[in-house]
């Protein structure tokens, strides 16, 4: 007899009861792995973008915000810092280099940033056609800004003012590409760089002359900052929000603060998650249970025939372990398919690639978790029928 084959067999006499258990398990099992997925992809993506930056000063407002909008280009600017104070700011003896970011237009939905190359430096981004942006209106195009938007070195757009193309401004000299940079899987693939002069130029309003506006009346929307020693982060974020009518914000901190909010959540969410899975146990322990009582004289009549008492242990315990494993499989289904199509909202929504497609090591130890509740549910049974006395089932039958 194949132990297997007879296991599955006696599932399937049920099927309701087998369904039922299935789908519990498979709920749970995927939503511990959807979370897993998204909350991977997130917090991958943060730490890329985060990039060794130890502040970054901008106008006053909310410092979460201040970060999400200039290291991840997920919020809106908190407003503008004078030039001439950050230019003050980075002659600071522990500071060791800064970057400017001058924002406020897009072009339909990719943000236009300016700044210099050493931004895109920063996440080792590389040019794959082209050359980076040198004059006024020049423009270096993010991998994916350039693929979803069909666009080519030589091609020419006007930006629009704010982050929705409510407002082109048609009355300036449009943009033109002058390079393409390479994937990298970070924020700059979904960026436009030129320099700040352009963003300046087209902001410029009142029939004002640019060249009369001196450099140090000009506006940034906020600095990066990188320090010569931990002294920095001691001295110049207080000295900065106390001194000044900038503010900074520390990257790192701010996004402890974040993943502490999103972590409440997420520990609610797998919890849920791990009660459905211990209630599809108790679901597989109770059906077991059932059949195991209306299945005595046929396991009596098995070892008649000559089946062991390990066999037909092994027997009960195979089908709380088909239950558990077959759960797993649907569950980890539920949740990549899940994510892949989840994944064009959230990228079309933070601007982010998204995949369903990734397994992660995690998943490999609910793997396992969900083995073990398999047959934790099914050893009370497979004991009841590892002891099943033949005289007296038989003669009750």
């Amino acid at each position: 007899m194949n132990v297997l084959r007879l296991s599955w067999k006696n599932l399937m006499a049920d099927k309701l009861s087998t369904l039922l258990s299935l789908i519990l398990f498979a709920l749970g099992v995927g939503l511990i792995s959807l979370i897993l997925l998204i909350n991977h992809q997130i917090e991958n993506k943060f730490e890329k973008n985060l990039a060794g930056i130890d502040l970054v000063v901008g106008a006053k407002g909310s410092p979460l915000q201040l970060i999400l909008c200039n290291i991840f280009h997920i919020d809106f600017p908190t407003g503008n810092i004078p030039l001439k104070q950050a230019n003050g700011l980075k002659r600071h003896p522990l500071v060791k280099s800064a970057i400017d970011l001058s924002l406020g237009d897009s072009y339909k939905g990719y943000r236009i940033i300016g700044t210099t190359p050493d931004y895109v430096h920063l996440y080792e981004g590389k040019i794959k056609e082209g050359k980076f942006w040198e004059n006024t209106f020049d423009v270096t195009l993010g991998a994916t800004v350039a693929r979803n938007l069909e666009l080519k070195i030589g091609d020419t757009f006007h930006g629009s003012h704010g982050y929705d193309d409510a407002m082109a401004h048609d009355d300036m000299p449009p943009f033109k590409i002058t390079g393409i940079l390479s994937p990298t899987g970070t924020v700059l693939d979904q960026l436009i760089f030129t320099n700040k002069e352009s963003v300046w130029a087209v902001h410029d309003t009142h029939g004002v002359d640019p060249d009369s506006i001196s450099i140090d009346d000009r506006e940034i929307t906020s600095m990066l900052l990188f320090f010569k020693n931990r002294m920095g982060n001691v001295q110049l974020p207080r000295m900065i929000n106390e001194n000044t009518d900038m503010q900074a914000a520390s990257p790192a901190f701010e996004m402890a603060r974040l993943y502490n909010m999103m972590g409440q959540g997420e520990n609610l969410l797998r919890w849920l998650a791990a009660i459905i899975m211990v209630v599809s146990a108790l679901s597989i322990f109770i059906s077991l249970f059932k059949s195991l009582r209306s299945r005595k004289y046929e396991l009596a009549l098995l070892r008649v025939s000559g089946a062991s008492r390990m066999w037909l242990f092994l027997l009960i315990l195979l089908e709380g372990l088909i239950i558990a494993i077959l759960g797993y499989i649907l569950g980890m289904v539920l949740s990549h398919v899940g994510m892949q199509l989840l994944s064009g909202y959230l990228t079309e929504e933070y601007r982010y690639e998204f995949t369903g497609w990734l397994f992660l090591q995690e998943e490999g130890y609910m793997f396992v978790v969900a083995v073990v509740l398999g047959l934790l549910a099914a050893i009370i049974p497979a004991l009841l029928a590892f002891k099943t006395n033949i005289s007296e089932t038989l003669s009750e039958g």
